[in-house]
């Protein structure tokens, strides 16, 4: 399973698309010399800036400081890792009802290749990270956080949701004003009934909040050079 940055779905590539505010309707109060109203585009009232205590630019030893903060996780809970393709270094825990009754989560803390600091958090439920977990806990979890983040002010035109892909369903996408991105992704498989309807039976949910979706600080092979 691959990932933008660490081991959890191809997550598509964050686009935003502008769609500016219409100009107000002129009156007779308006002189014919004067100019038209500037076009508005509505701004994220939020900021994505990491998970909880762990903040986008943390180096390792400070991110181990927020983890302990956030889950009271010892160094021997926390699991140090690297991604061979991207060279980027990850810390995983397990988090128990990140949201109530939805089971346990794996949480992955990514740090640049360059940079060293904390440039991705991944979250996944599935049944890897929870024997217990089933379809209908997924659907749910992915529910429950697509109305919190369709309540918590991103820029509208950011906004993407129940995007159907290949591999599952796209439940929310958007970034905030500094284009760091937040998204949602149910990934199964689909079946097709005999009314040629299909149907997604999950198999993971995977919540990404990425401090540069566009560019990420991966290793990458030099133009050319092969």
């Amino acid at each position: 399973m691959a990932s933008m940055l660490v081991a959890a779905p191809v997550a598509p590539a964050f686009s935003e698309t502008t769609t500016p505010t219409p100009l107000p309707k002129p009156t007779a109060a308006i002189s014919a010399r004067a100019k038209p109203e500037a076009a508005v585009t509505p701004r994220s009232t939020i900021m994505v800036d990491g998970f909880r205590s762990a903040k986008f630019g943390m180096d390792e030893k400070a991110v181990r400081a927020a983890i302990a903060k956030d889950f009271g996780a010892k160094d021997d809970k926390i699991q140090a890792g690297e991604n061979a393709v991207e060279r980027t270094q990850i810390l995983t825990i397990e988090a128990p009802d990140l949201i109530p009754e939805g089971g346990m989560a794996q949480v992955s803390y990514v740090f640049g290749y360059t940079s060293k600091k904390l440039i991705q958090v991944g979250v996944t439920w599935s049944g890897k990270t929870d024997p217990k977990m089933t379809a209908k806990m997924l659907y749910d979890n992915g529910d429950v956080l697509r109305s919190h983040f369709m309540a918590e002010g991103y820029a509208p035109d950011s906004i993407k949701t129940n995007v159907a892909l290949p591999n599952g369903i796209l439940m929310f996408r958007a970034a905030d004003s500094d284009n760091h991105a937040t998204l949602l992704l149910l990934q199964g498989t689909y079946t097709t009934g005999e009314d040629g309807r299909k149907t997604l039976t999950p198999a993971s949910l995977d919540l990404l909040y990425s401090a540069d979706p566009n560019s990420p600080d991966i290793f990458k092979l030099p133009e050319g050079s092969f």
